[in-house]
């Protein structure tokens, strides 16, 4: 199947007892056991398995190509989890532009157990001669948060392969409409479904997709299992729905973004922007310092600044000051997640916002 009917199909179970077309919300926490002890619906407690999560996972694992999916409340508990399947002491590489809550939980709940190098991943001969003896997992972000940095995926997978390294790619931005990091060579794919996948801005979640069901994926399975950070069973649901129109809606974000990068490109107080040539994620900076960045932020009408990115509605964000004082990003650096408005529109409130500020 196509990417349009895996969307729409592969998360839904047509309910047997009342052949509801949609797949209803099943919330019981618990299951009834056969008259052996054992269980017939292949259900027990909803923390191990909820047929939504069953829903959504299948959905996920089809529309990256992989053999299984496991959901998690959240894109850093998705994350952590990997973390966590990690022997202690074991060396990680991860980008040194990327999600600043994936790294604050490497420097912060993982110090002292996790040793962790930050490295330009978009410059390979930096990644290979950072890698050590005891680097265990090479955590990729492609296109990079915020500075949206491409990674060559495959080459670096294959450096990886070399020295016997699991690879985990960040997929949020690109979504699998754009890209499907297993298909070059990595063994692990994470997704926040808060964003593109889910689409509205309503359901909090992660996601993470294997290539493989081996044992270190047994092992982030236990994680899941027994830590309990799972996706409820009504985020679940919403997370299925929104998964149903994505591959429609990342082609208008992706149209509204490029009219956009163009705009922003003629418009002489833009001065730096970073757009992969895909996708409805784009930054940029304005000529002028923090202060004239931040009230451009305030400015517009239509855009809404918040953190966040991959809803329906456009956002836009000053970075940096989000970041923390370690932060990388200029502090003349917008952020902007390119709804599916108007592009019009959305160009109009810009360009307000540009010569007001």
């Amino acid at each position: 199947m196509k990417i349009e009917t895996i969307a729409i199909h592969a998360g839904n179970q047509v309910d047997p007892s009342s052949r509801a077309a949609i797949q209803p919300i099943t919330l019981s926490t618990t299951f009834e056991r056969g008259e052996d002890g054992g269980y017939p619906s292949g259900y027990m407690y909803t923390r191990i398995a909820n047929p939504n999560r069953t829903s959504l996972e299948n959905v996920l694992a089809k529309l990256e190509q992989g053999a299984d999916a496991s959901a998690f409340s959240s894109g850093n508990a998705a994350g952590g989890a990997v973390f966590q399947a990690l022997e202690p002491g074991s060396h990680v590489l991860a980008p040194n532009d990327m999600y600043h809550g994936l790294r604050n939980l490497l420097k912060v709940v993982y110090q002292g157990v996790l040793r962790v190098d930050f490295v330009d991943m978009s410059d390979l001969e930096a990644v290979r001669g950072a890698i050590r003896s005891e680097t265990k997992l090479i955590w990729l972000e492609s296109p990079s948060n915020p500075l949206l940095k491409i990674t060559d995926i495959e080459a670096v997978c294959r450096m990886a392969k070399e020295a016997g390294i699991r690879v985990c790619c960040d997929n949020t931005f690109a979504t699998p409409v754009f890209q499907n990091p297993l298909l070059l060579g990595a063994d692990l794919v994470m997704h926040s479904t808060t964003k593109y996948l889910g689409g509205h801005s309503d359901a909090l979640g992660g996601a993470l997709i294997t290539r493989e069901k081996d044992a270190f994926w047994q092992h982030i399975r236990q994680v899941q299992e027994l830590s309990g950070a799972v996706l409820s069973p009504f985020d679940c649901y919403l997370t299925v729905r929104g998964i149903k129109t994505l591959p429609y809606r990342m082609r208008g974000h992706d149209e509204n973004a490029r009219r956009l990068v163009a705009f922003l490109e003629s418009h002489p107080l833009v001065e730096a922007i970073y757009y992969p040539g895909y996708g409805g994620m784009l930054s940029f900076q304005v000529e002028g310092d923090e202060p004239r960045a931040r009230k451009l932020a305030n400015s517009t009408r239509i855009f809404t600044q918040a953190t966040s990115l991959g809803g329906v509605e456009s956002l836009i964000e000053h970075r940096a000051s989000i970041e923390g004082p370690d932060t990388l990003t200029p502090r003349n650096l917008l952020r902007v997640s390119v709804g599916l408005e108007n592009s019009e529109d959305l160009i109009a409130d810009l360009q307000y916002a540009l010569e007001t500020s």
